[in-house]
């Protein structure tokens, strides 16, 4: 993006002049086309290599409302699921700028510490993808004794140091040579949580995140189970198959392959315990944005008319109470879903070799 843009979304609602330079600036990316935004379509499966590809779905972006369409793919030969074309680096700048970071519950949280005995009691834990740092804020309480770093790519890692969620904060990408060189062999504990779904290559990454573990130390992830029955009941509105910011849907089975031909030893696998309530309540959302589009978003051309944002307002209050309904199913439904096809998560331990 130019440097007119800014770090991350604003706090607050921005002043008129503020949105006035965004839009300019969103203009006059625009203006220079998208098609650099897009690699070459390619033809195999980036995970297994098999030329035998299917097409998932095609969606807009629902999230945002930005300009453009996006493909997911199917490898028939090994269940992988990717963006076809991938984004390029300019692209992943557009359309990540002004992007909602994600949020995960504390209960969410509290749950992933736990799926790490607390009998191995780590000196050292890194967390990849850390953002704001909410989760080694919570793993804390479990671990008062192990010290938390964080990895990320934007300046919330900083912030999150700042705020004393983490001891050490590291700006960068595991997988550059530098941030390897630096972090080799230094944790007994590394975490991604619902980030190989967010990098282009998660098989480097997965490679990477074992380089900075010590031997015998654990690897636990969290990812989007692509094979949740979910996927098919709600097509595009699922909240995994959002686009443009899931470039990978990667099944339990490739992953702990990878890992166990890697040295590694599958600890465990959870689906029931990871699953998260809120396939119904978030498709509902999209929905609704996508009806009512967020009209003062800087990125189309002009401003809404104050008649529209009237409009917008009106209907949003009357469909509130089918999202509260769609959310509060989420929650009565999860029991049973989670000992189901339907469960949409999978945790995995393995310990490095």
């Amino acid at each position: 993006m130019s440097r007119s843009s800014p770090s991350s979304p604003p706090t607050s609602t921005p002043a008129p002049a503020a949105t006035a330079r965004r839009r300019a600036a969103y203009a006059a990316e625009l203006a220079l086309g998208t098609d650099r935004f897009h690699e070459p379509r390619r033809a195999d499966c980036p995970w297994c290599g098999a030329a035998d590809l299917r097409v998932r779905l095609t969606t807009p972006d629902l999230v945002q409302g930005k300009p453009g369409r996006f493909t997911l793919d199917e490898c028939r030969a090994c269940g992988h699921t990717f963006q076809n074309p991938r984004l390029t680096p300019e692209g992943l700048s557009f359309y990540h700028w002004d992007a909602p970071e994600p949020v995960r519950t504390r209960r969410r949280l509290r749950a992933t510490a736990r799926a790490v005995p607390a009998a191995l009691e780590p000196e050292s834990w890194l967390d990849v993808g850390t953002g704001s740092g909410d989760f080694p804020d919570t793993a804390r309480a479990y671990f008062p004794y192990t010290a938390f770093d964080g990895l990320d790519p934007t300046p919330r890692v900083v912030r999150a140091r700042e705020a004393g969620r983490i001891e050490e904060a590291h700006i960068g990408r595991l997988t550059a040579p530098a941030t390897a060189a630096q972090l080799r062999a230094r944790y007994d504990v590394v975490s991604l949580l619902h980030h190989l779904e967010r990098t282009p290559d998660p098989r480097a990454e997965l490679a990477a995140a074992l380089t900075v573990l010590r031997p015998g130390g654990h690897v636990l992830l969290e990812a989007t189970d692509p094979h949740s029955g979910y996927a098919a009941l709600l097509g595009r509105w699922w909240l995994p198959h959002t686009q443009p910011g899931h470039l990978h849907l990667l099944p339990a089975s490739n992953v702990c392959a990878e890992l166990e031909a890697a040295g590694c030893v599958i600890v465990a696998v959870d689906k029931r315990g990871a699953h998260t309530p809120y396939d119904l309540g978030v498709a509902a959302e999209l929905m609704l944005a996508r009806a009512l589009p967020d009209g003062d978003a800087p990125w189309r051309a002009a401003p809404p008319t104050r008649g529209r944002l009237r409009m917008r307002a009106a209907l949003a209050r009357g469909v509130g109470p089918v999202c509260a309904g769609a959310r509060g199913l989420d929650l009565v439904l999860a029991p049973g879903l989670r000992r189901t096809g339907f469960s949409n998560t999978y945790r995995v331990l393995a310990r490095r070799g």
